[in-house]
């Protein structure tokens, strides 16, 4: 009789098309009582060794199996305290909701010998894969387990990844599971202090939950952060010196080296020795090749910022469509911070793919016939996924309208990264004119290469310059001086907001795209059109996603159309009264550190990744950044006034 193997994969749709792939489509599907999305498929597959042969059942969870939480003595607000939260016993059990696919790993794993975890191969997925082992290890504690190391569910990558399992790494396991304890006790205590305390103020805050993160605080920091910088600008004004020179019917604006000074008297005399001069002498004439390089391959972080920017979707709406295009098998796994190909990589088969598209398969046999190179190679690699890339072609019209926008950014993109530098020759010229120093510049855009397959690029050729000669002389046509006035900054847009949260460590690249939308949940922020569209706060809709302590799950990896979605412009970010109010009012207590700020969180993070490198152990990162939060707390309970402060002057005095 042959051998059975569970296998077990994050999602359900994960689980079908792994399924098919394994079984040549020789499949029989059941479903399991008690939920209608998970599914139980059995065919059979040849694991070569040791496994061989073997009778296969795969099914799947939804995201995370278990919630980590208080026991019910807790659950009361007022008593015990909050500050009990940091020391309180906490329960790691199955969550209610998903009490029959812990029951129906448990009951399939009784006839098996071995369970291959399916899960998403980063840290949390690790983490669920143990969540996996331990349900089904309540039916058979003898499994053998292994996980699938996988990044996309193109078939032949299936096969591959099924027949090289690897174990979990119990590192990340460890990583995880101290930050969900972390969230789970820094975000109640600080949450249920928080609440308490302003609710007494009355007002709209009478019944107003108003909830805490790690990570979402310092987010809403950097929004209220360029509130502030915006609010308190005071323009100055400036005066320039422009040259402008009339030859071979064009005009050649000469621009100022020093570019403005903010005292009138300075450049009214600097401008009256270029008058007295008369004469400008070219002291520097050059003309060179020059490139505009193409993009580095893609990553998640990017594929949100310019989601953002070009595509005009916000961060969470385009993670949901660019996973719901990874479950279908289109492209590769959407959370990676890799930016450079492994060599290994069969990088001309995939442009293969696209050549039948109608709109880049012309571009894509070019590639193919001559044209190809190898991509750039970045500085990031989290040794577990490639960057994003097709993996599958799939004709734009079989797409909805903003997944085929997001699906045809990745193939550009991919094709863009394959393809030769933009190249075109620049010409630049200096000049002395009295005592002052000006130049103007020229470009020739010669070849486009990626240019013509990605257009989100912009690189045109400006209007040659005349011909100059080293060391002439002339008398320029024209000379004004220039008057201006310096302009506030714009309020913090996301791609500019997803750059601050990458740089300072707030979050990881799979999860920035819900601590933003959380903090528009929790209407501590509005979202408005930069052109200047009415401002409108974004909840979060349907299965799917990262939740705040990490959870994570999704019926079938659907796009979410309740999210926000494509068109208008940028969005950029305003802070609401409450959001100035809580990070001035926790700023205004005089911490070191801040809750607004990132240094907390950014330090989680590096403690984390010491956990996964083995130079940390999970206690010892739990309970000294336990004692850090702990202080934060105790010195936010001995200065409370400064926060209901805040909240008298913003909340309740009309301000901003």
């Amino acid at each position: 009789m042959a051998r059975k193997i569970l296998c077990v994969a994050e999602k359900p749709a994960i689980a079908k098309s792994v399924a098919q792939h394994l079984s040549g489509g020789q499949v029989t599907t059941r479903s399991i009582p008690g939920n209608p999305y998970v599914k139980n498929y059995d065919f059979d597959f040849n694991f070569g060794p040791p496994w061989g042969n073997c009778s296969v059942t795969m099914t799947s969870v939804l995201g995370h199996l278990n919630e980590l939480r208080f026991p019910s003595q807790y659950k009361q607000w007022h008593s015990p305290p909050p500050s009990s939260l940091f020391d309180a016993p906490v329960e790691d059990v199955v969550h209610q909701d998903k009490k029959a696919i812990a029951d129906n790993i448990a009951q399939q794993a009784q006839y098996s010998r071995g369970l291959f975890i399916w899960t998403d191969c980063d840290r949390e997925g690790e983490h669920i894969g143990a969540e996996v082992r331990r349900a089904a290890f309540q039916g058979n504690r003898s499994l053998e387990v292994k996980r699938a190391q996988f990044s996309n569910t193109e078939r032949a990558h299936v096969v591959r990844a099924a027949q090289n399992a690897i174990n979990l790494d119990e590192r990340k396991v460890n990583a995880v599971a101290a930050r969900v304890e972390l969230d789970l006790r820094i975000g109640a205590a600080f949450t249920r202090f928080t609440t308490l305390t302003l609710q007494t103020m009355g007002g709209n805050l009478s019944d107003r939950v108003i909830s805490y993160g790690s990570c979402q605080f310092p987010t809403l920091g950097f929004v209220v952060d360029r509130y502030f910088r915006v609010k308190n600008f005071v323009p100055e004004k400036f005066w320039s010196i422009k040259v402008m020179h009339l030859r071979d019917d064009m005009e050649v604006i000469f621009a100022w080296q020093r570019h403005r000074l903010f005292d009138r008297m300075s450049v009214v005399v600097l401008f009256e020795r270029c008058l007295t001069a008369r004469i400008a002498k070219v002291t520097k004439l050059q003309k060179k090749p020059t490139s505009k390089w193409r993009p580095l391959p893609l990553t998640t972080v990017e594929l949100q910022k310019l989601g953002s920017m070009y595509l005009r979707m916000d961060s969470h709406r385009v993670m949901k469509i660019a996973e719901s295009l990874y479950t279908k098998g289109w492209i590769s796994y959407p959370r990676t911070e890799t930016d450079s190909f492994d060599k290994g990589i069969d990088l001309r088969n995939l442009i293969e793919k696209q050549v039948q598209d109608n709109a880049w398969g012309h571009y894509a046999q070019g590639l193919l016939s001559g044209g190809f190179k190898w991509p750039r190679s970045g500085r990031n690699n989290d040794q577990a996924h490639p960057p994003i890339h097709p993996v599958n072609y799939v004709s734009l019209a079989a797409l909805s309208g903003d997944d085929r926008r997001v699906y045809e950014f990745v193939v550009r993109r991919f094709l863009a990264c394959c393809s030769e530098d933009a190249k075109g020759e620049s010409t630049s010229v200096e000049i002395d004119y009295g005592d002052e120093t000006f130049f103007a510049n020229g470009l020739i855009v010669l070849e486009r290469n990626y240019l013509d397959v990605y257009p989100y690029d912009k690189w045109t050729s400006s209007q040659p310059l005349p011909r100059f000669i080293l060391h002439e002389t002339f008398e320029p046509t024209e000379a004004n001086i220039t008057e201006g006035e310096t302009t506030a900054p714009g309020y913090l847009t996301e791609p500019e907001l997803i750059s601050l949260m990458d740089a300072n460590g707030i979050g990881t690249d799979a999860t920035m795209a819900e601590h933003i939308a959380k903090i528009k949940g929790r209407e501590y922020v509005m979202a408005q059109a930069r052109a200047g569209g009415a401002a409108h706060t974004n909840g979060t809709n349907g299965r799917g996603g990262r939740g705040a302590r990490g959870g994570r799950g999704g019926a079938g990896g659907g796009s979410g159309a309740g999210d926000g979605g494509g068109g208008g412009s940028v969005q950029q970010f305003i802070p609401t009264t409450l959001g100035v109010a809580l990070i001035e009012g926790y700023d205004g207590i005089g911490l070191e550190t801040s809750l607004g700020k990132p240094f907390l969180r950014k330090e989680m993070e590096i403690k984390m990744k010491e956990i996964c490198a083995g130079t940390k152990s999970r206690n010892d990162y739990v309970q000294e950044t336990l004692e850090q939060y702990r202080d934060v707390f105790v010195r936010t309970q001995q200065q409370v006034e400064m926060l209901r402060a805040a909240c008298r002057k913003y909340v309740f005095g009309g301000q901003p």
